[in-house]
């Protein structure tokens, strides 16, 4: 009990439970294996020593955090609520109805599925969910059979390739899309044929008509909408109506922005839920959970969605669950939704004093909470800006271009969010001050010489150490006004 002993002798005038709560666990984690208890330590001190800006990470408040120590992490609980495959499951039911009730009520879905461990596994979830929806259960009621069970192995073999052979088309990788939507070296890739769309090279923006022409063309099964590394907004009405143009499911995978459209700053045409068939995203993005998936949808497709376990899921992770119900509850305030237009603010802001510096954003600005900062005109790759930045003091991470030369690894770019600078209480006034920062390190910054080739290194650079002191310092004024979790004394 050393670090809450600690912190006991002090004798603080108020105790505090968070505190309390948070160094007995770490007490109680040492007494088995002390060194996880001093990793998690040095995670909370490390987090305090740098400012966080990468786009999809956060910081979940400790109530969302100590619901996931609990007895529940010890329960199967396949299947969805009332309907599972094991006894003694009430409680878990009263857990995951209440966190599916305040998903749907914050973005006024028809159905939400909460059980996902993953952004990754809710699009999982929502692809084969479209397939045995559109392809399997058609081919059924075809054969006049209810159940995949009654057929022959040559008639599964039939709908399975036909499955196989569906048609997804999503953003690009290199425009600023995600992994699981179709990349070649994804799962989704495999299960389907994957098409891609880009930006205009000119704009590195999205042509609507040029998009509705390519659909028209492709005809694909699935119109996948969403992005990991695109700062602009989506026009989900056009989307949809391009999707209907070829009677393609309209899907959208809002995990980077699912807070922006729950705290009300994306509205009308630039929110998913009226215009999607599905949706889905991760809880610990903008959205401030713990880490995690959903998936909302409309009621066609409620009774295959609830399926996700056995279909894509293992067992749900009930802890976790709970610690999503308690976001979610966060989430439906309207102090949440002055949070979220907040981080538009800042990202816009940082954006701009970047460019008035000189820097190049990628598409000339932002429109939610994430950027790309073009880093040609500074000689440097995205390891070497990642690296430099973290020493300063500053966590970000490197991020292609639309048509970069330096490939996925090196890349030419570095992405930046303001979620977690703005869960801190950063606001307009920080975000010039972080610009200036970020200006500073990049312009300072200088790949080394490889001797074997007397060529620049991609990966390794040096910073003007004058420089770098002057940024860590300014860097440490700014943790030491919005410090991370105050109430924790370690």
């Amino acid at each position: 009990m050393q670090r809450l002993q600690k912190y006991l002798n002090k004798k603080p005038a108020t105790l505090n439970t968070a505190t309390i709560a948070y160094l007995a666990a770490l007490d109680q984690i040492d007494t088995v294996y002390p060194a996880i208890a001093q990793a998690i330590e040095q995670e909370l001190k490390d987090q305090r020593s740098h400012l966080k800006l990468i786009a999809s990470e956060n910081f979940s408040s400790l109530p969302v955090q100590l619901a996931m120590g609990n007895l529940l992490t010890d329960k199967y609980a396949e299947g969805y609520p009332h309907h599972r495959f094991y006894a003694g499951c009430e409680n878990v039911d009263t857990v995951e109805e209440l966190a599916q009730a305040e998903l749907k009520k914050i973005f006024g879905a028809e159905h939400a599925y909460v059980q996902p461990h993953s952004g990754a596994d809710a699009n999982l979830v929502a692809f084969w969910s479209i397939l045995v929806q559109r392809v399997q259960n058609q081919e059924l009621e075809k054969l006049g059979k209810k159940s995949i069970d009654e057929l022959s192995p040559e008639e599964y073999e039939r709908i399975r390739r036909l499955m196989n052979q569906q048609k997804v088309m999503g953003m690009s990788l290199n425009s600023g899309g995600h992994l699981t939507h179709g990349y070649r070296h994804n799962v989704s890739s495999k299960m389907m044929h994957s098409v891609f769309y880009d930006v205009d090279p000119k704009t590195e923006q999205l042509d609507y008509k040029v998009l509705a022409e390519q659909v028209k063309q492709e005809k694909p099964d699935i119109l996948l909408a969403g992005y990991s590394a695109y700062s602009r907004r989506l026009n989900f009405a056009t989307m949809r109506e391009i999707a209907d143009s070829v009677g393609a499911v309209f899907m959208v995978d809002m995990a980077h922005f699912s807070g922006l459209v729950a705290g009300k700053v994306f509205q009308g045409e630039f929110d998913p839920i009226p215009y999607a068939h599905i949706v889905t995203s991760t809880t610990h993005k903008t959205l401030r959970g713990p880490r995690g998936g959903f998936v909302l949808c409309k009621a066609e497709f409620a009774e295959t969605i609830n399926k996700g376990c056995p279909l894509v899921l293992g067992g749900p992770l009930p802890h976790v669950i709970a610690a999503k119900a308690i976001a979610f509850k966060e989430v439906n305030t309207t102090a949440f939704q002055d949070y979220a237009h907040q981080i538009v603010k800042n990202a816009h802001t940082l954006a701009e004093s970047l460019k008035a510096k000189g820097a190049r954003i990628v598409s000339g600005g932002t429109e939610n909470h994430l950027m790309i900062v073009d880093l040609s005109s500074f000689g440097l790759t995205g390891r070497h800006a990642e690296t430099a930045l973290r020493t300063a003091g500053l966590t970000v991470n490197r991020n292609a271009i639309p048509g970069d030369h330096n490939g996925p690894w090196y890349t030419s770019g570095i992405r930046l969010g303001t979620p977690a600078t703005t869960t801190l209480g950063m606001s307009e006034t920080e975000m010039k001050e972080i610009a200036e920062i970020i200006f500073l390190i990049l312009k300072h910054t200088t790949p080394t010489i490889v001797e074997k080739t007397g060529l620049p290194s991609k990966a390794n650079a040096e910073v003007d150490p004058k420089i770098l002191a002057e940024a860590q310092d300014r860097v440490n004024s700014l943790l030491n006004h919005f410090p991370l979790y105050p109430e924790i004394d370690i």
